[in-house]
């Protein structure tokens, strides 16, 4: 039986965050604590054998203050979307779960997102510099290109396209998450039917050249037969109270601190 899988929204924006550096819009200027957006990222929980298991999906720039907000803790493994910098660059920030846990963290991702990581972070895994005083993130990277298995529950790959780029999303039993996305292969779409949640970047109302825009992430949910649907990955376009009111009734607006729960209890 598929545990009862927990989803907690960390971050809910686009690469650049809402609030906007410099912009004086109605969503940036907005009281509505739903339309603040940190970069977008999620933990998901499960309990393997009675023990709870923690994992990130990406590590973003707003890694340290996601963390401080939402008191997490524990970082069992991380799964990489992709290596565009908002959703790696707060890679460093897992040092800290390594002080709590005393131990390696597991990353998983394709094969050029792993090579990614160790060109772009090489001091983490140069051993002259490498854990000396504790100053490098402990990780050990894992491509995958297919279905895995990870503390007990079966890992999705989902590969969709950004644009010119190959992103994984990935599927949590009954619930599938995608952020940076304009076009879903057919099989991609095979593997996400029949979810009970599914999560979808949308960054803006208008079309855009390597990201949804929300009539298409509107069709990608209608066509996925999810019993609900949530847009993440949002620039300032996309005002929360306004957008909301829009919606079908089975679609909403993520939002940073959202927490959802989906499959057996």
């Amino acid at each position: 039986m598929t545990p009862l899988i927990r989803v907690l929204f960390l971050g809910t924006g686009t690469s650049t965050g809402v609030p906007t550096i410099g912009c004086d819009c109605r969503t940036c200027l907005s009281a509505d604590e739903k339309d603040k957006r940190t970069r977008s990222s999620v933990l998901v929980s499960w309990e393997e054998g009675g023990e709870p298991r923690s994992v990130l999906v990406d590590a973003c720039t707003d890694l340290r203050f996601q963390a401080l907000r939402f008191h997490l803790k524990r970082v069992d493994a991380v799964l990489f979307t992709h290596s565009h910098a908002d959703h790696m660059h707060g890679i460093d920030d897992l040092r800290s779960f390594n002080f709590i846990q005393r131990r390696s963290i597991p990353c998983y991702g394709s094969a050029d997102t792993m090579n990614a990581v160790k060109k772009r972070f090489d001091y983490i895994f140069n051993p002259e510099f490498s854990n000396v005083g504790g100053g490098t993130p402990r990780l050990t990277l894992n491509p995958v290109g297919d279905d895995f298995e990870l503390f007990g529950l079966k890992i999705s790959v989902l590969p969709v396209k950004h644009g010119d780029s190959d992103v994984f999303g990935y599927r949590f039993g009954p619930v599938a998450y995608i952020t940076d996305v304009n076009r879903v292969p057919d099989a991609t779409m095979d593997k996400v039917r029949g979810s009970e949640i599914v999560v979808v970047g949308a960054i803006q109302r208008k079309p855009h050249a390597t990201h949804f825009g929300l009539s298409e992430a509107l069709e990608f949910l209608k066509k996925s037969g999810a019993r609900k649907g949530y847009i993440t990955h949002m620039n300032h376009d996309l005002m929360h109270g306004e957008v909301s009111a829009e919606l079908p009734a089975d679609v909403f607006l993520a939002y940073d601190g959202l927490s959802l729960t989906a499959g057996a209890e």
